[in-house]
């Protein structure tokens, strides 16, 4: 393979890396959402 090959590869293996780790974060901070409201409706605070 070329270099200029191999560096699209690592590339696009970073760029991957960054969308499952933001995706992650997303989900998450949904999740602590939830449980905010979820403690908001059980303790009436």
């Amino acid at each position: 393979m070329t270099r200029i090959t191999l560096a699209l590869i690592a590339l696009l293996g970073l760029v991957a890396c960054e969308t499952v780790a933001g995706a992650g974060q997303d989900i998450e901070n949904a999740g602590e959402a939830i449980q905010a409201e979820s403690n908001e409706v059980q303790y009436g605070s």
